[in-house]
């Protein structure tokens, strides 16, 4: 598996899939708990411009972003607070809130979705709760009496509302929630033709032995003896076991949204983060989600999905892994190729000029044997041709890991354009201007 102190800074190549045209595409969740995150103009201009993102979530009703998004094609999720939720069951509030917080801007800014509170019955209080239903339907009267009928009504759910996920045809809610909450909100939904809402994440039930099916990667699978299917990556399971259980309560019609689902790049000594295990989670979705082939239960559907998240924000409170769940730093400098810039370009900016207007990637003079040999073992496994390392190959050196893995690195950062980051190799790479090419081993 790959770790923090091996693989944390491989990029795989882009992947080149461009999905604006697609019915349900990539979205992103677009949180701002930072104090150096870019203007929300220049925000929107880059997802328009440089991604194929072409819709964002974001955890409130910043006034900044949606004018920020106006006229942009970029469809805007709001979050309503979950401290409105008691106030937006009243039809009188309810209207003046549409009144205040969404006429503004509707219809210039793509507003697609508003979301009554953020995984209300995993945080909620028990006004909360009980009021959440009641809000939807009130909020929806309030949008279709100020003329606005574009805008549908949802609210994201943690897994927390699932008792049974496994094995995943077995999937059901929690019986309280699923008669007095869940059947109530799936009704509304399917009368107003919205999707159900959940945010399913692989990372939470990380488990070492488990990692490769957490990440799309080869893995042995699961079967589910119920219906004799099996299956290769733990999000497909979680999205089955939702289905499952909305099928239980009677509404397996209804169709499904992934509000969020990411995986960090850097948390406390916790094997599960590392650059290279969210890019693979990431990368490996979007991938995954537009083959359109959908789930074992659900087969051919595409899933409108949100990835969290768009930047690293350096001041969410909690454990390290908090600040680092995004596809970006602020300066707009790719954390890792998750695969959602546009396929007429690369992420970040190629490797600066040397001498002579060549560059090589090189070990650093402090890699140890072991990182350098993890680095091997890595390209050799992402396509880039290593037979001339191996035994008869004309850059083969035998016992000698730093020429081999001085061919490897290099010939892994010439195949993906020469960028800095793909010399970065957890940073045991350099970029030089002096060829290291040596007899008849070409470099």
């Amino acid at each position: 598996m790959a770790t923090t102190s091996t693989l944390s800074a491989l990029f795989l190549p882009l992947l080149l899939l461009h999905l604006s045209t697609a019915a349900h595409s990539i979205g992103v969740n677009y949180g701002t708990l930072g104090d150096n995150l870019p203007a929300p103009a220049a925000v929107a201009n880059f997802l328009k411009t440089r991604t194929i993102i072409d819709r964002v979530k974001i955890f409130d009703l910043n006034p900044q972003i949606l004018q920020a998004f106006a006229n942009s094609g970029i469809s805007v999720t709001v979050t309503a607070p979950n401290g409105d939720i008691a106030a937006l069951a009243k039809i009188d509030t309810a209207r003046q809130w549409v009144v205040a917080n969404i006429k503004p801007f509707h219809p210039q800014t793509k507003i697609n979705y508003i979301l009554v509170g953020s995984e209300v019955l995993h945080w909620g209080d028990a006004i909360m709760i009980r009021n959440l239903v009641p809000a939807m339907r009130t909020l929806h009267s309030a949008l279709l009496a100020e003329g606005i009928t574009d805008v549908k009504v949802t609210t994201a759910h943690s897994l927390a509302i699932m008792r049974s996920s496994l094995p995943p045809s077995a999937g059901s809610f929690r019986p309280g929630y699923a008669k007095h909450v869940l059947g109530p909100m799936l009704k509304f939904l399917k009368e107003t033709k919205t999707p159900f809402m959940v945010n399913p994440y692989p990372y939470f039930g990380y488990n070492p032995k488990n990692v490769n099916f957490a990440l799309f990667r080869p893995n042995r699978g699961l079967f589910d003896r119920n219906t004799k299917l099996t299956y290769n990556n733990q999000f497909d399971a979680l999205m089955d076991a939702v289905h499952s259980a909305m099928k239980a309560i009677g509404y397996g019609d209804v169709d499904i949204a992934v509000g969020e689902t990411g995986w960090p790049s850097v948390c406390d000594g916790w094997d599960a983060c590392s650059i290279a295990n969210a890019q693979s989670y990431n990368g490996q979705l979007v991938k995954h989600l537009e083959t359109g082939k959908g789930t074992p239960l659900m087969p051919n559907r595409r899933f409108e999905t949100y990835i969290f998240a768009l930047f690293n924000e350096n001041q969410k409170p909690g454990p390290l892994a908090e600040r680092n769940w995004g596809l970006f730093q602020p300066d707009f400098t790719p954390v890792y190729n998750s695969g959602i810039l546009r396929n007429d370009q690369r992420a970040g900016t190629p490797a600066s000029p040397v001498a002579g207007g060549q560059s090589w990637c090189v070990p650093k003079a402090d890699a140890s044997n072991d990182a350098l040999q993890a680095n091997i073992n890595y390209v050799c496994s992402q396509g880039v041709d290593c037979r001339p390392i191996q035994p008869g190959g004309v850059c083969f050196a035998a016992n000698n890991v730093r020429a081999l893995a001085t061919y490897a690195m290099n010939a892994y950062y010439q195949a993906n354009g020469r960028h800095d980051f793909n010399c970065d190799f957890s940073h045991t790479g350099v970029i030089t201007s002096t060829n290291p090419s040596h007899d008849n081993c070409r470099i």
